[in-house]
């Protein structure tokens, strides 16, 4: 498999026509301040040794070897092997609730931007695990299927915001019901689920697809995001901020329903986590029991043993000089009374 390790030094290749167009104004300008002297006759006799070509084999000596430059710059690179790498891991599946609930201060900056932090440092926390990702709000979204491209699940937990669902609310079981689907049909006990939320869940098929799930192999933790006390739900109302209303008109508290997630989290055989006694404890205390479970091997397919040869490139573009700096701009004995463009 060929490709190059920095594609982005390939642009300096637009360079190439610009010096060329200089090059050709440069040549035509230094004719002009020839023929100021006289007419081409004679000052061919004046200058009878000058090659009339040379310049222009120089500069294209000039030309490849900037090219052959900018290629070795990009490093070109050959993968002499696809190599099958038999790897163990877990597979963990992070849930998120996006619902605008989750926009309430109560944890500054916001609910929702410290699930976010959190879920991407326990994403770092877990390199050497499969990991997917899972938004919810009154539906559930699968936004990145079991992985080790964990770049890729950091992308999407930072965009993470309540306009990406549709439909709002907290639907627990739909999102575990998702990422029970979503894992391989013959994983049955290699496989966990971490559900950050405030747990204001109006659904009682959550413990139910908690307890199926459990019976299906999958442990369930929960994190819980907020406080007792809560706070109100900031929203914008014609470009001012204001906040959810009920049918009353009076401003929505939301908080934090720990009762629910721990009721979830013992159904799904596993433990509930309050984010407010900190991200790190959490998640060493995640690591400590993730690392408990039982892992698979999975086969993981790669092209490996990249072999660089820039120095070839690099070579030819010294070459190119080096020949350029010893061509004169003299006329060559051999070539002294030939032509050698005349058709």
């Amino acid at each position: 498999m060929f490709r190059f390790e920095h594609p982005e030094h390939l642009y300096a290749l637009a360079l190439l026509p610009v010096v060329a167009l200089f090059f050709i104004a440069m040549l035509y300008a230094r004719r002009r301040a020839i023929r100021r002297f006289g007419s081409t006759q004679l000052m061919q006799r004046l200058m009878p040794e000058m090659s009339r070509y040379k310049h222009t084999i120089k500069f294209g000596l000039l030309l490849f070897a900037l090219f052959f430059l900018i290629i070795g710059w990009a490093n070109p690179q050959w993968g002499s092997k696809k190599e099958k790498v038999q790897r163990r891991s877990v597979d963990v599946f992070l849930a998120l609730d996006i619902s605008r609930s989750m926009l309430a201060t109560d944890i500054p900056p916001a609910r929702l931007e410290r699930a976010k932090r959190f879920a991407q440092e326990l994403a770092d926390a877990l390199r050497g695990e499969r990991i997917g990702l899972v938004l919810f709000a009154g539906n559930a979204y699968l936004q990145v299927p079991l992985t080790t491209d964990y770049a890729a699940v950091n992308l999407f937990l930072r965009s993470a915001n309540p306009d990406m669902a549709p439909t709002q609310g907290t639907a627990i079981g739909a999102a575990i019901n998702l990422a029970e689907r979503s894992f391989e049909p013959d994983n049955t006990s290699h496989k966990a689920m971490v559900l950050i939320s405030d747990g204001e869940n109006h659904e009682e098929e959550a413990l139910e697809e908690a307890r199926i799930a459990r019976d299906n192999g999958l442990l369930l933790f929960t994190v819980g995001v907020g406080t007792a006390e809560g706070s109100f739900i900031p929203i914008q109302d014609r470009g001012r901020q204001d906040y959810k209303r009920d049918q009353s008109g009076n401003p929505v508290r939301s908080r934090l329903n720990e009762e629910m997630l721990r009721n979830i989290a013992r159904a799904g055989d596993g433990v509930y986590f309050n984010l407010s006694s900190g991200s790190e404890q959490v998640i060493e205390a995640l690591q400590e029991r993730i690392n408990n479970i039982e892992k698979q091997e999975f086969e993981q397919r790669s092209f490996s043993n990249y072999e660089s040869y820039f120095q070839y490139f690099i070579a030819m573009a010294i070459a190119l000089l080096l020949i350029e700096f010893f061509i004169s701009y003299r006329r060559s004995r051999f070539f002294r009374d030939k032509d050698i463009f005349e058709v």
